[in-house]
């Protein structure tokens, strides 16, 4: 049964309206493929002489393994970001005698066969086989090759399945950064605890005693079956999206509705941005900022107020700037229906600044730790976020009346140049220099602190005066929408 789905699913394929399009972009994502695994391949065939290098008068196996866990959490981050969902229409079959089984069987395993699945082998194999095979035998070998297997398969269904569960609720992508950053600050930041130390025990500890490396092959079979029984469970369409009707909202987040209909419009716009791909990148590169602070506050070269401004406005704002520079062609697929709908206009934009209020406060509070670097840091940050809740955000929504570009929700933001126009570059301009032109001249005579009280006084200024903006910018849009429209129906 799973190759007759697979049959079917490349009959659909070729039979596809857009055959031509879809062979052409795989041809070029191949050759990239192809192109990265040369270069792993490469790095892997020199990594003891890189090991040597970098970690100097250390065992390289020692280094080998201290790296280990380092790299499983990268690779768990970038799956979360850029593995795709297995995918398979299900509603043909399942009024025919197909167990479910077999429609999970067929997802689960066509979802192995992606590059992350075959980098870290590729990446340790030469080491294992220049370094361990000679200096440790035929079962350190093979135990330390199990270990990342396993590791590699944990990663691949856990990725799977709390992408799933992120598609559902968005608590839970909450959940798993949070965590991440939980680790990462320990380590770093605090130094409670090292990961580094802790992957050189645990694999040393596998290379004494090689069978215990069968654990990682068990726990890869614990996390498969939680991803195979949440499938199992949730395989049909209203399972999968069904909804509490006690709630009178159609926003399903009761917190919102009392925003009223802007309230309404930021709900679905958030299932919007968690249920496709490209915008819920946008919200994984907007916590990767995060850790922005730390190339420039840790350098003493960025030691005075332009650097801390620069890294406030960016962390702050990083969400306005990532998705705002795009804003309406998010909603490109149904615009249409916007505007025929009986949402005013008004409430279509005192939603979008509402969805722009919550992200960059939350970026805000993430950015809160930085006052290890001293006070001044803290309050440079809330400086710009005023800034950024008062000016970028009025910006960035004056630009999207210019922006007539559809985005396909749906696709990665990997090599992804759909909706870039010369919009986004002339917008680029103002957001990153209107700050530096009020706070420069000041600092230049001398007087920095006033070069950051007059920011953040023009920024309560454009805040107080807000439903004077958002007039004029309801007025503008009522003069484009139907040149938005039309561009957005041009696929």
């Amino acid at each position: 049964m799973t190759l007759t789905f697979l049959i079917q699913q490349i009959k659909a394929f070729w039979r596809s309206k857009n055959t031509g399009k879809s062979v052409a972009l795989r041809v070029v994502m191949a050759i990239l493929i192809l192109y990265i695994l040369l270069n792993v391949l490469v790095v892997a065939f020199f990594l003891d002489r890189i090991l040597k290098k970098t970690n100097p008068g250390q065992d390289i196996l020692y280094s080998f393994n201290s790296y280990i866990l380092y790299y499983f959490l990268m690779d768990l981050l970038l799956r979360f970001q850029m593995q795709e969902l297995p995918t398979l229409s299900v509603r043909p079959y399942l009024h025919l005698r197909i167990k479910k089984n077999q429609i999970i069987n067929y997802l689960s395993l066509t979802s192995l066969g992606t590059t992350f699945n075959l980098t870290p082998i590729l990446l340790c194999l030469p080491l294992l086989i220049k370094v361990v095979l000679p200096e440790q035998g035929l079962a350190q070998f093979w135990s330390l090759l199990v270990s990342i297997v396993g590791l590699t398969l944990s990663n691949h269904f856990f990725s799977l399945w709390i992408k799933r569960k992120v598609n559902l609720n968005a608590i839970w992508m909450l959940i798993f950064f949070g965590t991440l950053v939980l680790f990462v600050s320990l380590d770093f930041y605090f130094k409670l605890f090292s990961i580094s130390a802790l992957s050189a025990g645990l694999f040393n500890f596998i290379l004494a005693n090689p069978l215990y490396c069968l654990i990682f092959l068990f726990v890869a079979l614990l996390i498969y079956l939680v991803n195979y029984n949440y499938l199992k469970s949730n395989l049909y369409l209203e399972e999968l999206h069904a909804a509490d009707n006690s709630h009178k909202s159609s926003t399903e987040i009761p917190y919102l509705s009392r925003f009223g209909k802007a309230g309404d419009l930021v709900a679905n716009e958030l299932k919007l941005i968690l249920r496709n791909k490209r915008p819920r990148s946008v919200i994984t590169m907007s916590l990767l900022f995060m850790f922005y602070g730390l190339i420039f506050y840790t350098n003493p070269t960025f030691s005075g107020y332009t650097g801390i401004v620069f890294c406030g406005m960016f962390m702050t704002g990083i969400f306005i700037i990532n998705y705002g520079q795009f804003m309406f062609s998010w909603q490109s697929a149904h615009f249409d229906g916007i505007l025929v709908s009986k949402v005013s206009a008004i409430d279509f934009f005192r939603s979008k600044f509402l969805l722009f209020t919550f992200f960059s406060s939350l970026c805000f509070v993430l950015t809160i730790p930085y006052v290890y670097f001293g006070w001044k840091v803290l309050i440079v940050h809330f400086i710009m976020f005023i800034w950024n809740l008062g000016v970028n955000t009025l910006i960035v929504l004056y630009f999207a009346n210019q922006n007539y570009r559809r985005i396909d929700l749906s696709k990665g933001a990997t090599f992804n140049w759909e909706g870039v126009g010369a919009s986004q570059w002339i917008l680029s301009i103002p957001l990153l220099l209107a700050p530096f032109a009020i706070y420069f001249p000041l600092n230049l005579l001398g007087y920095p602190e006033a070069g950051l009280a007059s920011i953040a006084v023009i920024g309560l200024i454009f805040i107080i005066s807000r439903e004077f903006w958002l007039n004029k910018l309801v007025q503008r849009f009522q003069e484009k929408r139907y040149l938005i429209a039309e561009g957005f129906r041009n696929k």
